[in-house]
């Protein structure tokens, strides 16, 4: 057979007539050669029937059968199959080292960019095995000198499981740039701000599955400040959220949202602070969000400042901040300060506030401030360094990753030898009143104060030589902090004690079984068991009792009904809340259900706590009547619901009348027992982000002592001071009843409960009465633990405050209210 070069392929052969010689010639490689067909003999005669013929009927059916099940599942794959498609991104920087930064370069549009005289180029050569189902977009961003930031954005189908090669190349010219439709390139102008919005924004929500992104650059020598003026987006930050970058590319480590604890998501009250510093003269914003529910979105400010100067020589006394502060600090900082004093005097340095980045795993501090050698890092309540010598130095390090609030100090001159004039002196350098040695409390904040002292009449001595009030032993908390206050109680170390005062083995808790013969070794248990119905078990309302502790409201179906579920629309704090840098006041919606009560005389009088759109609950004592003033005529009442400053009434904020007042019928004016009131209003109030219901809790729902708790109100800051203006709040402790009664002289019922400190300073106040005592569950939700009722004074050393208890008064609310 000759081979066809020409064509590049075998001509076929055309073999003769069966049972037929022939002789052919045929030229290869200019040689004749002879090519010969022999007669095949009769294949038939020789063939058996049955075996072959077999092997084809099966082959055939195994054909059709494999078409029948191919073919419908190749058209589903092509025309019915979902189009899933997921986006691969990547960044990454390039350093150009023979060219110029010019004005234009930042335009992809402009002619200098595009032109192939003077164009960066930037290549890229993908090789991949299915490279037909991908969508390649390129995005560059230029800043300052000789320095690229650029994206690769790929999309592909999600059933797809490709390998992936990218690489990077300078042997090509850029010709045009390809950019998404939702990405934005800003320059802040000298002296002006500069706006921008997430897409819709305020007429419509954000679009859903997008990624958006504003690269924002400020001139050479300086940086940027970034505000987000309104802030509204899904509290979810795993579905859409908004990251900041220090950089113009998304790298984790230089995320500056990261540092402020998370991604940005939710919604924010316009007092919280949500401003941002750069470390250079560059930001990168970007939006992600899912195909859900979308919200309005934001509205951010920027623009250009000069980066401050940290450092010096301080002389004589002052204050001095981390840079920014309360601002987030720029990344990679460097501070150094020398503190000066007279000669004959030490320097004395007090951090009033200290906010910084976290240790590592290992113990090391990333972002620190050295004092005398020191390095420290991490959130830390007030201390107070010493020199010794007449002069300090203080230095402040950040390195290129997360960031915080940084810090305030202030530095005084103190006399070594007399550090304390008239006052007692700690080893940390604070200095406090001699009344406070040896009273039982940790004044110093290191026990200095407490230590070899002669315990009082009303102390006991704990092993580790400190002395308590008597008080404190048996209360369920760790005083003595090595917890011998709390051995040798009742029950013994592995036991556990009910509620009706029996001791049991700890073994026997959440087995299942009663052994309290009152619920409360099984009413604590995290796993869901069916119970006998005590007045320590969750009741659901098909009837039957569940073990869990604190059921309601939970995002968990623990009743077989679902009823533990229902009515949860409450206790919701529709703002995000950032940590507060000292001070009390609270922010915008930080306590959505706190009322304001006024009498038109006299301003506000009492609180109260939102439970429905009719209906608020406070405390009885704040209607009872006097020889001048009928408290108990609702017609001299007005209510401000969503209220945050007194006398400043904005289009937020909603008035009523009140249209009925119920106090408890068992309510005693000399024991405050059954402290409680019901206040219908005169028309309904709708909810919004700063109007919104407090969850109230069933009658079975436990507080556990030593836990969190907030008070909230307009009260006196002081005992017998002036009210506040602003809303404040106070973090309180629960304290153990039994401790309570002792302290107050047995006056504590079993419906009331006290929170506070034992060492004072922290209380609810005059004009506080009838506000809300709230308390934060597990999964957020914030139920009504108190009202407000009373207390001997203000804050005073062991004299806590004492409230309402609500899980009492379930029922009663119910009943009058429906609610």
């Amino acid at each position: 057979l000759l081979f066809d070069r020409a064509h590049g392929h075998l001509p076929p052969p055309h073999p003769p007539p069966s049972g037929l010689t022939v002789k052919r010639e045929e030229q290869v490689n200019g040689l004749a050669e002879q090519v010969e067909f022999l007669p095949a003999s009769n294949q038939k005669k020789l063939e058996k029937d049955g075996p072959k013929r077999m092997l084809l009927i099966v082959g055939a059916v195994i054909t059709v059968i494999l078409l029948v099940v191919l073919i419908p599942v190749l058209v589903w794959h092509f025309h019915f199959r979902p189009d899933t498609r997921i986006q691969m991104l990547y960044s990454g920087s390039i350093n150009i080292t023979n060219r110029s930064f010019a004005e234009d370069l930042e335009n992809p549009d402009s002619e200098e960019f595009i032109s192939s005289n003077s164009a960066l180029s930037l290549c890229r050569s993908l090789s991949l095995s299915c490279a037909h189902f991908f969508s390649l977009s390129l995005t560059l961003y230029l800043f300052r000198v000789l320095y690229i930031s650029y994206f690769l954005s790929l999309v592909l189908p999600l059933y797809r499981s490709c390998v992936l090669s990218l690489s990077l190349s300078l042997s090509l010219t850029l010709t045009r740039s390809v950019t998404d439709h939702c990405s934005f390139s800003l320059h802040a102008a000298p002296g002006k701000n500069g706006t921008f919005t997430s897409p819709g924004f305020p007429n419509s929500p954000y679009p859903p599955n997008s990624r958006c992104q504003w690269a924002i650059r400020a001139d050479p020598d300086y940086i940027l400040e970034l505000t987000f003026i309104t802030f509204n987006l899904e509290n979810e930050c795993s579905n859409d959220f908004v990251s900041v970058y220090d950089s113009l590319s998304p790298i984790k480590n230089r995320e500056i949202t990261e540092s402020v604890c998370c991604r940005l998501c939710g919604t924010y009250s316009p007092t919280t602070e949500r401003r941002l510093i750069s470390s250079r003269n560059v930001l990168l914003v970007i939006l992600i969000t899912d195909d859900e529910a979308n919200f309005p979105g934001f509205k951010a400010e920027f623009r250009q400042i000069r980066p401050k100067k940290c450092g010096g020589v301080l002389e004589e006394s002052g204050k001095f901040f981390s840079p920014y502060y309360p601002a987030l600090y720029p990344a990679r900082s460097d501070c150094t300060w020398t503190l000066k004093v007279p000669t004959s005097m030490r320097v004395k340095l007090e951090f009033k506030a200290f906010l910084l980045q976290d240790a590592t795993k290992e113990g090391m501090c990333l972002d620190y401030v050295e004092v005398n050698g020191r390095r420290k890092c991490g959130e830390k309540r007030t201390f107070v360094e010493l020199s010794n010598s007449k002069e300090m130095t203080v230095r402040f390090h950040s390195d290129d990753s997360d960031t915080d609030s940084g810090f305030e100090a202030e530095f005084t001159p103190y006399d070594a030898g007399n550090p304390c004039p008239d006052q007692f002196a700690c080893t940390s350098g604070r200095c406090i009143d001699e009344t406070l040695r040896c009273d039982g409390w940790n004044d110093c904040g290191d026990n200095f104060d407490e230590m070899h002292c002669k315990c009082k009449e009303d102390q006991f001595k704990c092993a580790n030589g400190l002395c308590k009030s008597i008080f404190w032993q048996c209360d369920g908390m760790n005083d003595c902090e090595d917890n011998s206050d709390e051995k040798m109680c009742d029950c013994d170390a592995d036991e556990m004690k009910c509620n009706n005062g029996r001791c049991y083995s700890k073994a026997m808790k959440c087995d299942g079984n009663d052994d309290c013969e009152d619920g409360t070794d099984e009413a604590e248990c995290d796993e869901v068991l069916k119970v006998i119905c005590t007045d320590y078990t969750y009741k659901c309302k098909n009837g039957k009792c569940i073990s869990k502790k604190n059921p309601e409201c939970d995002g968990e179906k623990d009743c077989a009904d679902g009823s533990d579920e229902v009515n949860c629309d409450c206790g919701i704090r529709p703002f995000k809340h950032s940590r507060i840098v000292g001070g009390v006041d609270a922010q915008v919606g930080e306590w959505p259900w706190q009322v304001s009560l006024h009498i038109k005389q006299f301003g506000h009088v009492c609180g109260a706590s939102v439970i429905s759109n009719n209906w608020l609950v406070s405390a009885a004592h704040c209607f009872q009547d006097e020889s001048k003033i009928k408290y108990s005529n609702p017609g001299i009442w007005k209510v401000f619901l969503g209220l945050h400053t007194q006398f400043k009434v904005g289009t937020m904020v909603k008035e009523r009348k009140v249209k009925r007042i119920i106090t408890h019928e068992s309510y005693n004016q000399y024991t405050f027992n059954n402290d409680i009131a019901l206040l219908e209003l005169d028309s309904s109030v709708p909810f919004s982000s700063v109007i919104r219901p407090i969850c109230l809790p069933d009658q079975t729902h436990r507080f556990p002592v030593g836990k969190a708790t907030w008070v909230s109100g307009w009260g006196a800051r002081a005992e017998n001071g002036e009210s506040s203006s602003v809303l404040q709040k106070a973090e309180l402790r629960i304290l153990n009843s039994t401790t309570c009664n002792r302290l107050l002289s047995s006056t504590v019922t079993s419906k009331m409960i006290c929170a506070g400190y034992l060492s004072g300073g922290i209380d609810a106040c005059q004009g506080d009465s009838g506000g809300p005592m709230s308390f934060v569950g597990s999964k957020g939700k914030v139920f009504l633990a108190g009202i407000v009722s009373w207390g001997d004074g203000c804050a005073r050393r062991n004299k806590p405050g004492v409230y309402t208890r609500t899980t009492k008064f379930r029922k009663w609310i119910k009943d009058k209210s429906s609610v």
